[in-house]
Protein backbone atom coordinates (compact mmCIF):
# COMPACT_ATOMS: atom_id res chain seq x y z
CA UNK A 1 0.00 0.00 0.00
CA UNK A 2 1.34 3.87 -0.83
CA UNK A 3 0.17 6.88 0.11
CA UNK A 4 -2.08 7.80 -2.32
CA UNK A 5 -4.15 3.98 -1.33
CA UNK A 6 -3.86 4.70 2.32
CA UNK A 7 -5.26 8.20 2.07
CA UNK A 8 -7.79 6.75 0.30
CA UNK A 9 -8.16 3.69 2.48
CA UNK A 10 -8.01 5.88 5.78
CA UNK A 11 -11.07 7.86 4.76
CA UNK A 12 -12.84 4.90 4.26
CA UNK A 13 -11.29 3.84 7.49
CA UNK A 14 -12.53 6.61 9.79
CA UNK A 15 -16.00 6.52 8.07
CA UNK A 16 -16.59 3.03 9.07
CA UNK A 17 -15.35 3.51 12.25
CA UNK A 18 -18.20 6.39 12.44
CA UNK A 19 -20.84 4.62 11.04
CA UNK A 20 -19.54 1.59 13.95
CA UNK A 21 -20.15 3.17 16.24
CA UNK A 22 -22.80 5.60 15.53
CA UNK A 23 -24.83 2.88 15.17
CA UNK A 24 -23.74 0.35 17.43
CA UNK A 25 -26.58 0.30 19.71
CA UNK A 26 -28.52 -1.40 16.54
CA UNK A 27 -26.38 -4.68 17.50
CA UNK A 28 -26.29 -7.40 19.73
CA UNK A 29 -23.87 -6.25 22.96
CA UNK A 30 -23.02 -10.03 23.11
CA UNK A 31 -21.70 -12.00 20.58
CA UNK A 32 -23.85 -15.19 19.43
CA UNK A 33 -20.90 -17.78 18.75
CA UNK A 34 -19.02 -20.98 20.65
CA UNK A 35 -15.69 -20.83 21.08
CA UNK A 36 -13.42 -22.03 18.06
CA UNK A 37 -15.93 -20.29 15.98
CA UNK A 38 -13.06 -17.97 14.00
CA UNK A 39 -10.66 -20.62 13.14
CA UNK A 40 -12.97 -22.44 10.79
CA UNK A 41 -13.88 -19.00 8.92
CA UNK A 42 -10.07 -18.34 8.42
CA UNK A 43 -7.53 -20.11 6.85
CA UNK A 44 -4.86 -22.24 8.75
CA UNK A 45 -2.16 -20.23 7.13
CA UNK A 46 -1.04 -16.59 5.67
CA UNK A 47 -1.69 -15.94 2.13
CA UNK A 48 1.51 -16.23 -0.27
CA UNK A 49 0.26 -13.60 -2.06
CA UNK A 50 -1.40 -9.66 -1.40
CA UNK A 51 -4.98 -9.96 -0.91
CA UNK A 52 -7.48 -7.08 -1.95
CA UNK A 53 -8.40 -4.62 0.42
CA UNK A 54 -11.97 -4.59 -0.20
CA UNK A 55 -11.95 -8.51 0.35
CA UNK A 56 -10.23 -8.04 3.74
CA UNK A 57 -12.52 -5.67 4.98
CA UNK A 58 -15.69 -7.90 3.49
CA UNK A 59 -14.05 -10.40 6.05
CA UNK A 60 -13.78 -7.66 9.18
CA UNK A 61 -17.95 -7.90 9.15
CA UNK A 62 -18.36 -11.94 8.31
CA UNK A 63 -15.40 -13.36 10.52
CA UNK A 64 -14.37 -10.07 13.00
CA UNK A 65 -17.59 -8.24 14.28
CA UNK A 66 -19.92 -11.60 14.79
CA UNK A 67 -17.36 -12.33 17.65
CA UNK A 68 -17.36 -8.81 19.14
CA UNK A 69 -18.22 -7.62 22.10
CA UNK A 70 -19.35 -4.50 21.86
CA UNK A 71 -18.20 -2.15 25.09
CA UNK A 72 -18.60 0.20 23.52
CA UNK A 73 -23.07 -0.57 23.19
CA UNK A 74 -24.76 1.88 25.18
CA UNK A 75 -26.94 -1.51 26.19
CA UNK A 76 -22.99 -2.95 27.77
CA UNK A 77 -23.33 -2.75 31.25
CA UNK A 78 -20.64 -5.37 32.35
CA UNK A 79 -17.26 -4.89 34.15
CA UNK A 80 -16.13 -1.39 34.05
CA UNK A 81 -16.07 1.17 31.65
CA UNK A 82 -13.77 0.77 28.43
CA UNK A 83 -14.83 4.71 27.40
CA UNK A 84 -12.84 5.88 24.31
CA UNK A 85 -13.75 9.14 22.12
CA UNK A 86 -13.56 10.61 19.17
CA UNK A 87 -10.22 12.83 20.00
CA UNK A 88 -8.94 9.72 21.54
CA UNK A 89 -8.99 8.06 18.70
CA UNK A 90 -7.40 10.49 16.93
CA UNK A 91 -4.84 11.18 19.21
CA UNK A 92 -4.34 7.49 18.60
CA UNK A 93 -4.26 7.47 14.72
CA UNK A 94 -1.28 9.78 14.75
CA UNK A 95 0.48 8.00 17.36
CA UNK A 96 0.18 4.89 15.14
CA UNK A 97 1.66 7.00 12.47
CA UNK A 98 4.63 8.78 13.93
CA UNK A 99 5.42 4.96 15.49
CA UNK A 100 8.13 5.80 18.07
CA UNK A 101 8.97 3.70 21.10
CA UNK A 102 10.23 5.97 23.85
CA UNK A 103 12.02 3.73 25.91
CA UNK A 104 14.37 6.71 26.98
CA UNK A 105 14.28 10.78 26.37
CA UNK A 106 16.45 10.85 23.65
CA UNK A 107 14.30 8.24 21.71
CA UNK A 108 11.66 10.73 21.52
CA UNK A 109 11.81 13.53 23.56
CA UNK A 110 8.30 15.05 23.05
CA UNK A 111 6.93 11.67 24.01
CA UNK A 112 8.44 11.55 27.13
CA UNK A 113 7.84 15.25 28.30
CA UNK A 114 4.22 15.03 27.02
CA UNK A 115 3.97 11.96 29.22
CA UNK A 116 4.93 13.73 31.97
CA UNK A 117 3.08 16.73 31.30
CA UNK A 118 -0.41 15.31 30.64
CA UNK A 119 0.22 13.80 34.02
CA UNK A 120 0.86 17.21 35.84
CA UNK A 121 -1.84 18.35 34.00
CA UNK A 122 -4.09 15.47 35.49
CA UNK A 123 -2.81 15.34 38.63
CA UNK A 124 -3.89 18.54 39.19
CA UNK A 125 -7.35 18.34 38.00
CA UNK A 126 -7.40 15.53 41.11
CA UNK A 127 -5.81 18.26 43.28
CA UNK A 128 -2.59 15.52 43.68
CA UNK A 129 -0.34 16.80 46.85
CA UNK A 130 2.65 18.50 45.16
CA UNK A 131 5.03 15.99 45.92
CA UNK A 132 3.35 13.99 43.07
CA UNK A 133 3.81 16.52 40.61
CA UNK A 134 7.02 16.37 38.21
CA UNK A 135 6.86 19.90 37.64
CA UNK A 136 7.98 21.17 40.96
CA UNK A 137 11.02 20.43 43.19
CA UNK A 138 10.15 16.81 44.37
CA UNK A 139 11.69 13.95 43.23
CA UNK A 140 8.06 12.21 42.55
CA UNK A 141 6.26 12.27 38.81
CA UNK A 142 3.19 10.42 36.50
CA UNK A 143 3.87 8.03 34.19
CA UNK A 144 1.44 6.01 31.88
CA UNK A 145 1.91 2.36 32.45
CA UNK A 146 -0.35 -0.37 30.01
CA UNK A 147 -3.15 -1.30 33.05
CA UNK A 148 -3.48 -0.73 36.76
CA UNK A 149 -2.26 -4.30 37.22
CA UNK A 150 1.34 -3.62 35.62
CA UNK A 151 1.28 -0.13 38.29
CA UNK A 152 0.61 -2.30 40.67
CA UNK A 153 3.06 -4.70 40.61
CA UNK A 154 5.97 -1.81 39.66
CA UNK A 155 4.63 -0.32 43.39
CA UNK A 156 4.92 -3.28 45.01
CA UNK A 157 8.49 -4.17 43.80
CA UNK A 158 9.33 -0.79 44.44
CA UNK A 159 8.37 -1.41 47.69
CA UNK A 160 9.73 -4.71 48.19
CA UNK A 161 13.54 -3.53 46.82
CA UNK A 162 13.31 -0.28 49.07
CA UNK A 163 12.27 -2.56 52.40
CA UNK A 164 15.23 -4.84 51.80
CA UNK A 165 17.51 -2.13 51.31
CA UNK A 166 16.40 -0.44 54.64
CA UNK A 167 16.82 -4.20 56.66
CA UNK A 168 19.93 -4.47 55.40
CA UNK A 169 21.31 -0.99 56.52
CA UNK A 170 20.20 -2.35 59.86
CA UNK A 171 21.98 -5.61 59.77
CA UNK A 172 24.15 -5.68 56.87
CA UNK A 173 24.48 -9.37 57.44
CA UNK A 174 21.11 -10.70 56.51
CA UNK A 175 20.98 -11.82 52.87
CA UNK A 176 18.06 -10.34 50.75
CA UNK A 177 16.39 -14.12 50.53
CA UNK A 178 16.49 -14.27 54.32
CA UNK A 179 14.65 -10.92 54.45
CA UNK A 180 12.20 -11.67 51.61
CA UNK A 181 10.88 -14.40 53.81
CA UNK A 182 9.65 -12.11 56.01
CA UNK A 183 8.14 -9.46 54.46
CA UNK A 184 4.44 -9.08 54.38
CA UNK A 185 2.22 -6.84 51.75
CA UNK A 186 -2.09 -6.22 53.09
CA UNK A 187 -4.69 -5.82 50.89
CA UNK A 188 -8.37 -5.70 50.91
CA UNK A 189 -10.33 -9.19 50.67
CA UNK A 190 -12.56 -6.82 48.01
CA UNK A 191 -9.21 -6.00 46.18
CA UNK A 192 -8.89 -6.94 42.22
CA UNK A 193 -7.46 -10.08 41.87
CA UNK A 194 -4.16 -8.43 40.33
CA UNK A 195 -3.52 -7.62 43.44
CA UNK A 196 -3.26 -10.79 44.85
CA UNK A 197 -1.33 -11.84 41.23
CA UNK A 198 1.26 -8.80 41.85
CA UNK A 199 1.86 -10.89 45.51
CA UNK A 200 2.62 -14.48 43.48
CA UNK A 201 4.90 -12.22 41.06
CA UNK A 202 6.83 -10.65 43.72
CA UNK A 203 7.24 -13.52 45.90
CA UNK A 204 5.94 -11.62 48.93
CA UNK A 205 3.34 -13.03 51.24
CA UNK A 206 0.24 -10.99 50.52
CA UNK A 207 -3.02 -10.87 53.36
CA UNK A 208 -6.07 -9.72 52.37
CA UNK A 209 -7.78 -7.51 55.21
CA UNK A 210 -11.66 -8.33 56.31
CA UNK A 211 -13.62 -5.69 55.41
CA UNK A 212 -16.63 -3.79 57.37
CA UNK A 213 -20.18 -3.93 56.39
CA UNK A 214 -19.64 -1.33 53.51
CA UNK A 215 -17.07 -3.86 52.12
CA UNK A 216 -14.53 -1.41 53.18
CA UNK A 217 -11.31 -1.47 54.88
CA UNK A 218 -11.07 0.26 58.18
CA UNK A 219 -7.76 1.17 60.38
CA UNK A 220 -8.02 -0.96 63.68
CA UNK A 221 -8.36 -4.67 61.56
CA UNK A 222 -5.14 -3.65 59.60
CA UNK A 223 -3.64 -2.32 63.17
CA UNK A 224 -4.42 -5.50 64.64
CA UNK A 225 -3.10 -7.73 61.83
CA UNK A 226 0.28 -5.60 61.58
CA UNK A 227 0.93 -5.88 65.23
CA UNK A 228 0.70 -10.07 64.99
CA UNK A 229 2.34 -10.22 62.36
CA UNK A 230 5.30 -7.96 63.76
CA UNK A 231 5.11 -10.05 67.08
CA UNK A 232 5.50 -13.44 64.42
CA UNK A 233 8.65 -12.07 63.41
CA UNK A 234 7.38 -10.61 60.23
CA UNK A 235 7.84 -7.13 58.31
CA UNK A 236 5.11 -5.47 57.21
CA UNK A 237 6.11 -3.54 54.26
CA UNK A 238 3.02 -2.18 51.58
CA UNK A 239 -0.82 -2.10 51.72
CA UNK A 240 -2.80 -2.05 48.82
CA UNK A 241 -5.60 0.38 49.09
CA UNK A 242 -8.54 0.31 46.79
CA UNK A 243 -10.58 3.56 45.98
CA UNK A 244 -13.52 2.06 44.35
CA UNK A 245 -13.00 -2.01 44.45
CA UNK A 246 -14.32 -4.07 41.69
CA UNK A 247 -17.24 -5.65 43.25
CA UNK A 248 -18.99 -3.25 44.60
CA UNK A 249 -17.02 0.57 43.80
CA UNK A 250 -16.21 0.23 48.09
CA UNK A 251 -13.96 2.99 49.41
CA UNK A 252 -10.94 1.93 51.95
CA UNK A 253 -10.82 4.15 54.94
CA UNK A 254 -7.28 5.47 53.75
CA UNK A 255 -7.75 8.53 56.66
CA UNK A 256 -7.55 5.84 58.72
CA UNK A 257 -4.97 3.29 56.68
CA UNK A 258 -2.49 6.15 55.84
CA UNK A 259 -0.94 7.13 59.09
CA UNK A 260 -0.87 3.62 60.69
CA UNK A 261 1.17 2.97 57.07
CA UNK A 262 3.54 5.63 58.16
CA UNK A 263 3.97 4.87 61.79
CA UNK A 264 5.00 1.60 60.75
CA UNK A 265 6.70 2.81 57.40
CA UNK A 266 4.90 0.78 55.13
CA UNK A 267 4.40 1.82 51.54
CA UNK A 268 0.88 2.68 50.70
CA UNK A 269 -0.35 2.49 47.27
CA UNK A 270 -3.58 2.98 45.97
CA UNK A 271 -5.68 1.56 43.52
CA UNK A 272 -8.57 3.89 42.31
CA UNK A 273 -8.48 2.39 38.51
CA UNK A 274 -12.07 3.45 37.78
CA UNK A 275 -13.03 5.43 40.74
CA UNK A 276 -9.75 7.53 39.97
CA UNK A 277 -11.62 9.50 36.88
CA UNK A 278 -14.14 11.03 39.30
CA UNK A 279 -11.63 12.61 41.89
CA UNK A 280 -11.27 15.47 39.08
CA UNK A 281 -15.40 16.80 40.11
CA UNK A 282 -14.76 18.88 43.70
CA UNK A 283 -17.81 16.89 45.15
CA UNK A 284 -15.99 13.45 44.82
CA UNK A 285 -12.66 14.49 45.67
CA UNK A 286 -13.70 13.92 49.56
CA UNK A 287 -13.37 10.38 48.43
CA UNK A 288 -9.11 11.02 48.25
CA UNK A 289 -8.93 12.09 51.29
CA UNK A 290 -5.98 10.58 52.90
CA UNK A 291 -4.03 10.48 49.45
CA UNK A 292 -0.86 12.56 51.63
CA UNK A 293 -0.17 9.60 53.25
CA UNK A 294 0.14 7.72 49.84
CA UNK A 295 3.89 6.32 48.17
CA UNK A 296 2.16 6.05 44.64
CA UNK A 297 -1.01 5.93 43.12
CA UNK A 298 -2.78 4.44 40.07
CA UNK A 299 -6.10 5.37 38.00
CA UNK A 300 -7.15 4.15 34.62
CA UNK A 301 -8.29 7.26 32.16
CA UNK A 302 -8.98 4.17 29.80
CA UNK A 303 -12.03 2.99 32.12
CA UNK A 304 -14.08 6.57 32.68
CA UNK A 305 -11.96 9.26 31.29
CA UNK A 306 -12.77 9.25 27.58
CA UNK A 307 -9.59 7.05 26.72
CA UNK A 308 -9.12 4.44 24.56
CA UNK A 309 -7.35 1.51 26.29
CA UNK A 310 -4.18 1.53 27.22
CA UNK A 311 -3.79 4.40 29.25
CA UNK A 312 -2.94 3.60 32.95
CA UNK A 313 -1.89 6.97 35.02
CA UNK A 314 0.73 5.74 37.78
CA UNK A 315 2.09 8.65 39.79
CA UNK A 316 4.89 7.66 42.95
CA UNK A 317 5.69 10.33 45.48
CA UNK A 318 9.61 9.42 44.85
CA UNK A 319 10.90 7.90 41.52
CA UNK A 320 14.21 6.77 43.31
CA UNK A 321 11.95 4.14 44.84
CA UNK A 322 11.20 3.03 41.13
CA UNK A 323 14.11 3.56 39.71
CA UNK A 324 16.43 1.76 42.41
CA UNK A 325 14.25 -1.43 41.51
CA UNK A 326 14.55 -1.59 38.11
CA UNK A 327 17.76 0.68 36.76
CA UNK A 328 19.29 -0.86 33.98
CA UNK A 329 22.43 1.13 31.74
CA UNK A 330 23.72 -1.22 29.01
CA UNK A 331 26.03 0.62 27.01
CA UNK A 332 23.47 0.92 23.53
CA UNK A 333 20.79 2.69 25.67
CA UNK A 334 23.09 5.72 26.94
CA UNK A 335 23.26 9.11 25.69
CA UNK A 336 24.92 12.30 26.77
CA UNK A 337 22.20 14.07 28.10
CA UNK A 338 21.04 10.93 30.94
CA UNK A 339 22.10 12.24 33.63
CA UNK A 340 20.42 15.77 33.60
CA UNK A 341 17.63 16.67 36.14
CA UNK A 342 15.17 17.62 33.18
CA UNK A 343 15.96 14.10 31.88
CA UNK A 344 13.26 11.39 32.56
CA UNK A 345 13.80 7.75 31.33
CA UNK A 346 10.67 6.07 31.50
CA UNK A 347 12.18 2.60 30.75
CA UNK A 348 12.74 2.61 34.71
CA UNK A 349 9.37 3.13 35.70
CA UNK A 350 7.73 0.19 34.21
CA UNK A 351 8.67 -3.96 33.38
CA UNK A 352 8.89 -3.58 29.44
CA UNK A 353 11.06 -1.74 27.70
CA UNK A 354 9.66 -0.22 24.92
CA UNK A 355 6.73 2.18 25.20
CA UNK A 356 4.02 3.67 22.74
CA UNK A 357 2.85 7.59 22.60
CA UNK A 358 -0.09 7.24 24.87
CA UNK A 359 -0.05 10.81 26.31
CA UNK A 360 -0.58 12.26 22.66
CA UNK A 361 -4.57 10.73 23.43
CA UNK A 362 -4.86 12.42 26.46
CA UNK A 363 -3.47 15.52 25.32
CA UNK A 364 -5.94 15.72 22.38
CA UNK A 365 -8.86 14.57 25.25
CA UNK A 366 -7.99 17.27 27.84
CA UNK A 367 -7.79 19.76 25.28
CA UNK A 368 -10.75 19.07 22.63
CA UNK A 369 -13.45 18.42 26.20
CA UNK A 370 -11.82 20.55 28.61
CA UNK A 371 -12.30 19.69 32.45
CA UNK A 372 -15.49 21.06 32.52
CA UNK A 373 -16.47 18.52 29.79
CA UNK A 374 -14.87 15.79 31.42
CA UNK A 375 -16.61 16.52 34.63
CA UNK A 376 -19.92 16.72 32.90
CA UNK A 377 -19.45 13.24 31.73
CA UNK A 378 -18.96 11.87 34.72
CA UNK A 379 -21.87 13.44 36.89
CA UNK A 380 -23.95 12.40 33.93
CA UNK A 381 -22.96 8.68 34.22
CA UNK A 382 -23.37 9.09 38.13
CA UNK A 383 -26.89 10.45 37.80
CA UNK A 384 -27.55 7.66 35.58
CA UNK A 385 -26.36 5.20 37.95
CA UNK A 386 -28.64 6.99 40.25
CA UNK A 387 -31.59 6.58 38.16
CA UNK A 388 -31.10 2.71 37.47
CA UNK A 389 -30.78 2.53 41.45
CA UNK A 390 -34.18 4.23 41.77
CA UNK A 391 -35.54 1.79 39.52
CA UNK A 392 -34.36 -1.31 41.46
CA UNK A 393 -36.18 0.27 45.17
CA UNK A 394 -39.45 0.74 43.25
CA UNK A 395 -39.62 -2.87 42.62
CA UNK A 396 -39.71 -5.03 46.16
CA UNK A 397 -38.79 -7.86 44.34
CA UNK A 398 -35.28 -6.88 44.08
CA UNK A 399 -32.72 -5.23 46.87
CA UNK A 400 -29.61 -2.77 46.48
CA UNK A 401 -26.07 -4.62 47.38
CA UNK A 402 -23.36 -2.08 48.75
CA UNK A 403 -23.42 1.97 48.52
CA UNK A 404 -24.28 3.60 44.74
CA UNK A 405 -21.35 6.07 45.13
CA UNK A 406 -20.73 6.42 41.22
CA UNK A 407 -21.71 4.45 38.19
CA UNK A 408 -21.76 0.92 39.70
CA UNK A 409 -25.14 -0.50 40.80
CA UNK A 410 -25.18 -4.20 42.52
CA UNK A 411 -28.74 -5.40 43.03
CA UNK A 412 -30.23 -8.91 43.21
CA UNK A 413 -33.69 -10.83 43.59
CA UNK A 414 -34.40 -11.22 47.08
CA UNK A 415 -33.98 -14.69 48.87
CA UNK A 416 -31.32 -17.31 47.97
CA UNK A 417 -28.92 -16.86 45.06
CA UNK A 418 -30.79 -19.19 42.45
CA UNK A 419 -33.03 -17.45 41.44
CA UNK A 420 -30.62 -14.23 40.57
CA UNK A 421 -27.93 -16.64 39.05
CA UNK A 422 -31.03 -17.76 36.68
CA UNK A 423 -31.83 -14.51 35.98
CA UNK A 424 -27.93 -13.67 35.37
CA UNK A 425 -27.99 -15.93 32.55
CA UNK A 426 -31.57 -14.91 30.94
CA UNK A 427 -30.15 -11.53 30.75
CA UNK A 428 -27.16 -12.87 28.66
CA UNK A 429 -28.19 -15.61 26.80
CA UNK A 430 -30.75 -12.61 25.51
CA UNK A 431 -28.56 -10.75 24.64
CA UNK A 432 -29.77 -7.24 24.57
CA UNK A 433 -28.10 -6.33 27.28
CA UNK A 434 -25.10 -7.60 28.92
CA UNK A 435 -23.98 -7.33 33.02
CA UNK A 436 -21.75 -9.43 35.20
CA UNK A 437 -22.10 -10.60 38.81
CA UNK A 438 -20.18 -10.26 41.80
CA UNK A 439 -20.33 -11.94 45.69
CA UNK A 440 -20.76 -9.74 48.71
CA UNK A 441 -21.40 -11.08 52.20
CA UNK A 442 -22.17 -14.78 49.91
CA UNK A 443 -25.00 -12.87 47.90
CA UNK A 444 -24.58 -13.62 44.26
CA UNK A 445 -25.09 -10.19 43.00
CA UNK A 446 -25.64 -8.80 39.31
CA UNK A 447 -23.57 -5.69 38.40
CA UNK A 448 -25.07 -2.35 36.66
CA UNK A 449 -22.16 -0.46 35.66
CA UNK A 450 -22.75 2.88 33.91
CA UNK A 451 -20.28 1.89 30.70
CA UNK A 452 -20.62 3.53 26.82
CA UNK A 453 -20.32 7.47 26.37
CA UNK A 454 -23.38 7.56 24.81
CA UNK A 455 -25.76 5.92 27.52
CA UNK A 456 -28.69 8.10 27.83
CA UNK A 457 -31.34 7.52 30.05
CA UNK A 458 -33.91 6.08 27.54
CA UNK A 459 -31.11 3.13 27.63
CA UNK A 460 -31.17 2.78 31.17
CA UNK A 461 -35.01 2.64 31.30
CA UNK A 462 -35.04 0.18 28.01
CA UNK A 463 -32.59 -1.80 30.37
CA UNK A 464 -34.79 -1.87 33.41
CA UNK A 465 -37.86 -2.68 31.23
CA UNK A 466 -36.02 -5.87 30.14
CA UNK A 467 -34.79 -7.04 33.28
CA UNK A 468 -38.05 -6.45 34.59
CA UNK A 469 -39.73 -8.91 32.06
CA UNK A 470 -37.11 -11.54 32.42
CA UNK A 471 -38.14 -11.45 36.01
CA UNK A 472 -41.97 -11.46 35.52
CA UNK A 473 -41.25 -14.71 33.04
CA UNK A 474 -38.85 -15.94 36.12
CA UNK A 475 -41.32 -16.11 38.48
CA UNK A 476 -44.28 -17.60 36.44
CA UNK A 477 -42.34 -20.69 35.53
CA UNK A 478 -40.94 -20.82 39.24
CA UNK A 479 -44.78 -21.09 40.10
CA UNK A 480 -45.67 -24.02 37.19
Amino acid sequence: MEVAEFRRRGKEMVDYMANYLEKIEERPVYPDVEPGYLRALVPAEAPQEPERYEDIMKDVDRVIMPGVTHWQSPYFYAYFPGNTSYPAILGDMLSSAIGCIGFSWIASPALTELESLMLDWLGKMMQLPEFFIAGTTGPGGGVIEQTASEATLVSLLGARDKAIKRAQVDDPHRSAAEILSKLVAYTSEQAHSSVLRAGLVSQVKMKTVPTDNHYAVRGAMLKTMVEEDKAAGLIPFYLCATLGTTPSCAFDYITELGPICEKENMWMHIDAAYAGAAFICPEFRPLLNGVEFAHSIVFNPHKWLLTNFDCSAFWVKDRNDIIGAFKMEPVYLQYENEQSDLVTDYRHWQISMGRRFRALKLWFVFRLYGLKGLQAHIRKQVALAKEFESLVQDDKRFEICGDVVLGLVCFRLKGPNEPTMDLLKRINENKEIHLVPCELSGRFALRFAICARTTESRHIQKAWKHIAQLTSELVLEAID
